[in-house]
Order: structure tokens, then C-alpha cells, then sequence
């Protein structure tokens, strides 16, 4: 892949990306770095240093779900959209997500005590609510990662190999997933820093370019084999199909792509982290806010989209909506924004 990105400011820091106001003054900034490629692996746009290795996160998901579905596992087990879907997400752990979760593990002949995720309450305040009100805890299921996981036990139990510590580095469900992301991203994971996710399965150091490479190359299937660029298409497909799975109620992911599929697969992941892939355009985009803020990755992401025409047909109110996000206080009251810097790309 080429390295002629834009270089960082004369300080060596990343650009000014996102800035929040209150008051009518801005009360804080955002800095990050971003980069768009083709799926032949040309810079098209880069922003700040897209050399530098971050751990994707949770934003690699639907490249983590491609062995389910091109070994066969997925069909095997009578997995739908649904399930494809819930397999890539990051969900709330809504009523509907555990439940499409407690079937994919029943489909295979195991049950919650089988998730190596670990528990944590649901990120959807009602549902989080109601099982407190019930007197019952969160369980494994309600861990926003537990639908990867399914999908990890699910695969395992198709290769016939053993379903206790699927997470290890060393086993045989992520020393596929590690060969997925190294053929996507063109780089040898072997030499690349690795870590453990917040659900304790392996997360390798990837370059900004590399993983905006792998996911022009999910949505084209450029030089992938045609089971890997079939699975592909199927998992876009069904995240589309199926956004509420993908994260749930009043969440970015889910309400992005409602509002403008088929023209953008976007995907969340933990610090900051942002990938897209544009199947239109057959680009990929990869993001990092540099201090970690969701917050300031979804503006940077639908800014950097409305700049290179992707949203051109979307109508402006609704690309305002995930643009311009506006504050309140605990009254309700309007008190700032949260806005791409001025001067940085079309604001």
C-alpha cells in the first residue's frame, strides 16, 4: 500500500477534528486522524498519522464474523439476517438481542454458561432497569459482544474443535479470525502488537490505512476468495437488513444506517475507534479520535462522508442530525453542540 498520506501539523500532532461548545464559546476540542482507501489499497484522503497502529476494537467485527459464514457455519445452524447481524454488533442488550442470542446458542447445542464475554448491564437504560426491578443481574448474554461470541461458538462447534477457550490467542476459532484480518488488512499480524478486548478475545495493532484497506476490500470483495467475498456481501447485507441488531435503540450505528442503507456500513468500536465501508464508491474509511471520545469519532466519521459526497442524496436535515449534535442539561435545556472544528474539511 502506498504512505503518501497528509502529514500531521508542523507540531506533529493530528488535526482538529471535532470541538464542542457551551455558552457560545467552545468549551472543548477533539483531535484525530482518518484515512479513506480503495480496495486496490490507493490513499484517496488521509488526515494526521494513519501510520501509527491502534487497536480497531470492536469495529472490526464484521471481518471477525466472515469465518461463520464461509465455513459453512452459519448455514449449518440455520443462521438468518438476524443472527449474521447480531454477530457484528456491539448491541444494547435490548429484550430482542438477548433473546436472538440465547437462540444462536441454543442452535448449537450450548447455553450462556459457554460465553467467555463476560457480563456487564445492558447499555439500554429501560432494559437495564427492568432487570434490576425484577431483583435479577446482567448476565453474559446481555454483554454487548455476546452475539460475536455466539458466532465464535458456533464456528467452533462446526470445526470440531473444543468450545472452551475460543478467546485464547492460540485457539484454532481466532488463529482463523488473525488470518481473516491479515489477508484484509495486506499486513503479518505475527509482528504486530496484541492485546485483549474489553471481552477477552485478541485485538492486534492495526494501521488507520490498513483497516480503511480491509474495509474497502469487505465491501468489494476486490482479490478475496469468492467464499470470503460471498460471506462478505451476506454480512453487509444483513446489518442493513437488520440495523437494530447491529447496536439498538438511540444508538449511532443503528440509526445511521437506518437513515442512509445501502450507501454506508458503519461500525463502532471502543476509544475512539471508526470504520466504514462505502459499497457504492468501494471505499473504506478508518478513524481515530485521539483522546478516546465515541462522541467526537461518530461527527468526524459522518463529516468526512458528507465531504466526499457520500451523503450527497441524503437529505440535510438528516445528515445535520448526526453532524451537529446538540447538548442539554439535565432539565432538558439546550446548552452547546458538538460539531466538526471549524475550518476542518466542509464545516
Amino acid at each position: 500500500m502506498p504512505h503518501d498520506s497528509e502529514a500531521t501539523g508542523p507540531d506533529g500532532i493530528n488535526p482538529l477534528t471535532v470541538e464542542v461548545t457551551r455558552g457560545g464559546i467552545v468549551e472543548s476540542r477533539h483531535r484525530g486522524a482518518a484515512a479513506i482507501v480503495d480496495a486496490r489499497g490507493h490513499i484517496q484522503a488521509a488526515w494526521g498519522d494513519i501510520q501509527r497502529p491502534v487497536f480497531p476494537r470492536s469495529a472490526i467485527k464484521a471481518i471477525q464474523a466472515l469465518p461463520l459464514v464461509e465455513t459453512g457455519a452459519a448455514d449449518a445452524f440455520g443462521f438468518g439476517a438476524r443472527e449474521l447481524a447480531i454477530a457484528c454488533a456491539s448491541h444494547n442488550g435490548e429484550a430482542l438481542h438477548v433473546e436472538t442470542v440465547t437462540g444462536m446458542l441454543t442452535a448449537v447445542g450450548l447455553d450462556e454458561s459457554a460465553l467467555e464475554c463476560g457480563g456487564h448491564w445492558p447499555y439500554s437504560e429501560a432494559d437495564a432497569h427492568a432487570l434490576a426491578v425484577q431483583g435479577r443481574a446482567p448476565d453474559q448474554r446481555h454483554n454487548n459482544c455476546s452475539g460475536k461470541h455466539a458466532g465464535m461458538l458456533a464456528l467452533a462447534r462446526h470445526l470440531g474443535v473444543e468450545t472452551k477457550g475460543y478467546t485464547d490467542q492460540r485457539h484454532p476459532v481466532q488463529q482463523r479470525v488473525m488470518g481473516t484480518m491479515e489477508m484484509l488488512t495486506g499486513l503479518d499480524l505475527g509482528r504486530a502488537a496484541v492485546g485483549i478486548d474489553g471481552c477477552s478475545v485478541p485485538t492486534w495493532a492495526i494501521p488507520l490505512e490498513n483497516l480503511a484497506f480491509a474495509f474497502a476490500r469487505l465491501c468489494t470483495g476486490e482479490d478475496l476468495p469468492d467464499d470470503r467475498a460471498e460471506a462478505a456481501r451476506r454480512l453487509i447485507a444483513a446489518c442493513f437488513r437488520e440495523p437494530f441488531m447491529v447496536a439498538g435503540t438511540d444508538r449511532f450505528c443503528t440509526d445511521f444506517m437506518t437513515a442512509t442503507a445501502p450507501r454506508v456500513f458503519v461500525k463502532t468500536g471502543a476509544e475512539g475507534v471508526f470504520c466504514a465501508a462505502v459499497p457504492e464508491y468501494g471505499l473504506g474509511v478508518a478513524l481515530k479520535c485521539d483522546d478516546g471520545a465515541g462522541r467526537a469519532a461518530e461527527v468526524m466519521l459522518v463529516n468526512i462522508l458528507r465531504t466526499v459526497g457520500v451523503l450527497d442524496d441524503v437529505p440535510d436535515e438528516t445528515v445535520r442530525r448526526f453532524i451537529e449534535i446538540g447538548i442539554e442539561n439535565r432539565r432538558g435545556t439546550a446548552v452547546g453542540t458538538i460539531r466538526p472544528a471549524h475550518g476542518w474539511l466542509a464545516f
